[in-house]
């Protein structure tokens, strides 16, 4: 009977940490615009961006200030300025949400002319990064934002370094890097290595690039640990070609038809559409119910 028991609350338990997602939070004026595509199984999204709507009428100062109504004012003073020690020194980071014992764990890593301020900036954007951080403190997560070396091995044993700190501090959070641009050199170097790919549970990629060692690699080539993986690309990018990042994400999906992988491209989007774009409470929450 014990023995019942005890396996009762462990079944209730894990169903409790499956069943977890974020809860809603201003979900019609951060939803996608309408699609215009769907493909790949409804992983493949085509939405219909457009400048006037998505910028011009989202901002009183065009990407610079975003309308009141798309915020939460005052959560500066809910962040706190962090450091943490890594091979190449100390570096600095924001944070909002849980210290410890976070159920959801975000890193954003900015690309290049980025810093740790970034991923915390409330106006800029379209607001998306405001969202982001209520998300996370509302739904005891913690979302961290921050400076590291560069956006190749040193930025990345930086990251590692963040990585095991934060698995120390929530040993059961769903542990989510996102990564802006170059910034994704970082992201595929920690997936593409045993030693922090386990560490991982879901990857954002937002106007940024793609690995091919990533798919040689065993996380996708055999059923296990498998990293559920968002690429958002504007359709019109310059810096990181649109086609070829599509033709990445569907040689994921030919190599492991069943691999989590999602694709949004922002028809008529530039480079840094992603970031304003990306659905955060819908991605994240597709992530937690993939693992």
């Amino acid at each position: 009977m014990r023995l019942f028991i005890a396996f009762a609350i462990t079944l209730i338990a894990s169903q409790a940490v499956f069943a977890f997602e974020l809860k809603p939070y201003k979900d019609k004026l951060f939803a996608y615009p309408p699609v215009l595509e769907t493909s790949d199984g409804g992983d493949f999204l085509r939405v219909a961006y457009d400048k006037q709507r998505d910028i011009y009428d989202r901002d009183s100062v065009p990407l610079r200030r975003v309308k009141d109504q798309y915020i939460t004012p005052g959560l500066s003073f809910s962040r706190r300025v962090r450091s943490y020690d890594s091979p190449n020194g100390t570096q600095k980071y924001f944070t909002i949400g849980k210290r410890r014992n976070a159920r959801v764990t975000v890193i954003y890593l900015y690309g290049k002319g980025g810093n740790r301020r970034q991923g915390v900036n409330d106006r800029t954007f379209g607001g998306n990064f405001n969202r982001l951080q209520v998300l996370m403190r509302d739904n005891d997560g913690v979302l961290v934002t921050p400076d590291y070396t560069d956006f190749k091995k040193r930025g990345t044993a930086d990251i590692a370094s963040l990585i095991n700190e934060y698995r120390r501090r929530s040993p059961k959070t769903f542990l989510i890097v996102a990564c802006g641009s170059m910034g994704g050199g970082v992201c595929w170097r920690l997936a593409n290595s045993p030693a922090t790919s386990n560490k991982i549970d879901g990857m954002f990629l937002l106007g940024s690039h793609w690995s091919n060692d990533f798919l040689d690699s065993l996380v996708v080539r055999e059923r296990g640990k498998e990293i559920p993986l968002y690429f958002g690309h504007g359709s019109l990018d310059t810096v990181f070609q649109p086609r070829t990042q599509l033709d990445f994400f569907r040689r994921i999906k030919s190599i492991n038809p069943g691999y989590p992988a999602r694709f949004v491209m922002f028809e008529t989007g530039k480079h840094g559409t992603p970031i304003r774009m990306v659905d955060w409470r819908r991605e994240i929450n597709w992530m937690l119910s993939a693992k």
